[in-house]
């Protein structure tokens, strides 16, 4: 199961149904409850000096931001298998790196996109630098990323195993 372009989101089938019940949350009752909100402030008079009206339309206007990240998410999304236990790094992985093959200094993080981000686990998108630089290599391979500065990095690949969360 790899990341055949970037447009693509690889989601299990759970994490697809708790976003889709999210967008038809926010899609639905949320929507009528900001609507609600902005409605009752209209109505408390002078616009310019209602701090109410103005926070109930910042509001609409994330939760308006959020429903469009999710329905793009949703419609480039694939749904699927974790991926095979091959020691191949890919989205849906637990990787484990060593920072310039230094075994003291390493890294374990989850390679999903940030739809999959808890406070178990860091979370590194496949298309973030560390991401592209070490889809597709093995455990045991050396992969090189490009750092904000401009400059290299290397990481050796030490572990690569399916996310069990």
């Amino acid at each position: 199961m790899t990341q055949t372009s970037e447009n693509v989101t690889w989601l299990t089938q759970e994490a697809y149904n708790r976003l889709k019940e999210e967008l038809e949350y926010l899609s639905g009752p949320a929507r009528t409850e900001i609507a609600k909100k902005i409605e009752e402030a209209r109505e408390e008079g002078d616009l310019r000096e209602n701090g109410g009206y103005h926070a109930a339309k910042e509001e609409q206007g994330k939760q308006e931001l959020r429903v469009r990240q999710l329905t793009q998410l949703l419609q480039h999304a694939k749904v699927g298998e974790a991926p095979a236990d091959d020691g191949i790094v890919e989205p849906g992985m637990v990787v484990t790196i060593a920072f310039d093959g230094d075994e003291d200094d390493t890294l374990t993080f989850l390679m999903a996109s940030r739809e999959y981000a808890s406070s178990d686990i860091e979370t590194y998108s496949p298309q973030s630098p560390l991401g592209t630089g070490v889809n597709g290599k093995k455990v045991g391979d050396t992969a090189e990323y490009e750092l904000p500065n401009g400059k290299k990095a290397s990481v050796k690949i030490l572990d690569a195993k399916p996310y069990q969360g």
